[in-house]
């Protein structure tokens, strides 16, 4: 007997903590979409996706950096979902954001570089729609179900030269490098004339980017001891160095130069944030904020001589193709984080999933990426990424980052391969091409197969 009541206490205590856990599972997903079981979507919400072009996931707060260079960010984040492992599928401005806007690879919507050589041997502006008629692009989708559709650039590689105003109602790209203080007046603009319709707002700045000085130069105010080194901090000694390191694969610096440019850096990101708190300030004024759905994020980072160059474009190290993803909409409360790698491919699928957009068949068969609302909402999915550059026909590489955090980067033309464990080796420093000769393999064939999907050959070079 004393067996029997024993055996069935064990039971109302395993069924109480069932329960429990199940009431505690239920207030999770409440907490997590605003108070209810509702789908975590924004239906028919205004879009705002921010591009901090150049801006590296490992400098903004959210992500850990210790500097307080991204308090605007930071704060959307505290509200949000915050991609920890987000990967660009390349590392410069054109192909990447040519990504966002088609949910497809570089190798697939071909905008590789701003020129194309033609049969006879001429240049032309490359064009998705030369280069891959048909292709249909996030803003053209958006404007078919009602959406009014504005891109406030800095120009550049983002000009509209290549086929990035397909679809927008109105596309602003004529300053070169421009930063947030040339886009953001225009786009307020834009949106106080039709506030009171359903927006798409594509807000995109050069204020990170090399290339870019602040408006009366900087103040130093990230730099924390007196430098007496040889640089200065100006765009031409960018482009110069820039240069140099793409002629002989490598330049020279000194430890006080790198921190010299880092701080520089560090001020670029956070006036960057500080303009995007202004936009957020009059955006909030107009009665939006509340019916928006914010997508912050960057196109490709920035090496700042972690492997003996400074920019952008010429690899696929980790300082160039990890980003920073934030995704924001109303009724979320606190931060859920993500650890599960996604690609840069991702966001269009998740922008239309997310505000309700049916998408067709074709639209289904053109797309690469998925949608990360089911990440969003609690489940857990493995996706290998593989990244790729062609950057003004100098490189070929490609790569396969593994959700396992296995990648292999190979170069097309010079056939170097290097494996690296970012688990243990996060700055790539211990090449295992040689020393794990079963995991090079595997890696290899996934990205052989990966990339014969698209009529490359890894034996030889794509591109000129």
């Amino acid at each position: 007997m004393f067996t029997a009541l024993k055996a069935r206490k064990s039971k109302i205590i395993l069924v109480l903590a069932l329960l429990l856990f199940s009431i505690g599972a239920l207030f999770i997903i409440r907490y997590r979409t605003g108070g209810d079981e509702k789908p975590i979507r924004c239906i028919d919400c205004n879009i705002v996706l921010v591009s901090f072009d150049t801006l590296r996931a490992d400098h903004v707060g959210a992500y850990g950096y210790t500097k307080n260079t991204t308090p605007t960010i930071d704060k959307f984040a505290q509200e949000g979902f915050v991609f920890t492992n987000a990967i660009s599928v390349t590392s410069w401005t054109l192909p990447s954001h040519m990504s966002w806007f088609t949910g497809v690879y570089p190798s697939q919507h071909k905008v590789l570089n701003k020129f194309t050589v033609t049969n006879d041997g001429q240049e032309e502006i490359t064009n998705l729609e030369k280069v891959s008629p048909g292709m249909l692009t996030l803003a053209e989708i958006l404007k078919q179900n009602g959406y009014k559709t504005g891109g406030f650039t800095g120009g550049a590689g983002v000009n509209h030269e290549f086929g990035f105003d397909k679809g927008f109602d109105i596309y602003t790209d004529d300053k070169e490098f421009a930063g947030f203080s040339d886009s953001i007046p225009k786009a307020l603009d834009w949106i106080s004339q039709n506030k009171d319709e359903k927006i798409f707002v594509f807000l995109h700045g050069y204020d990170i980017h090399g290339q870019y000085v602040p408006e009366g130069g900087y103040d130093f105010r990230f730099l924390d001891f007196e430098y007496s080194g040889k640089l200065d901090g100006s765009k031409e000694e960018q482009k110069d160095l820039r240069e140099e390191g793409l002629a002989r694969g490598q330049i020279f610096l000194t430890p006080e130069d790198v921190k010299f440019l880092t701080s520089l850096y560090d001020e670029k990101v956070q006036r960057a944030d500080k303009k995007f708190a202004q936009f957020v300030e009059k955006y909030s004024e107009m009665g939006l904020k509340d019916k928006t759905l914010f997508i912050l994020t960057s196109d490709h980072g920035e090496e700042l001589y972690e492997h003996g160059r400074i920019d952008h474009g010429h690899s696929l190290y980790e300082e160039l193709i990890k980003i920073p993803l934030i995704i924001a909409f109303p009724g979320l409360k606190g931060e859920t984080k993500i650890s599960e790698q996604v690609g840069s491919i991702d966001f269009m699928p998740t922008i239309l999933d997310l505000v309700g957009i049916e998408k067709s068949e074709t639209l289904e068969r053109q797309m690469s990426g998925r949608s990360l609302k089911s990440l969003m909402g609690g489940n857990r999915v493995a996706l290998d990424v593989f990244p790729e550059t062609d950057y003004r026909y100098d490189t070929f590489q490609r790569a396969i980052r593994t959700s396992d955090s296995w990648k292999l980067i190979t170069d097309l033309e010079n056939k170097s391969r290097q494996l690296y464990f970012l688990n243990k080796d996060s700055q790539e420093r211990e090449n295992k091409a040689d020393s794990e000769a079963s995991q090079f393999n595997k890696l290899n064939q996934l990205l052989i197969q990966h990339l014969n999907k698209f009529g490359v050959s890894t034996s030889q070079q794509n591109g000129r």
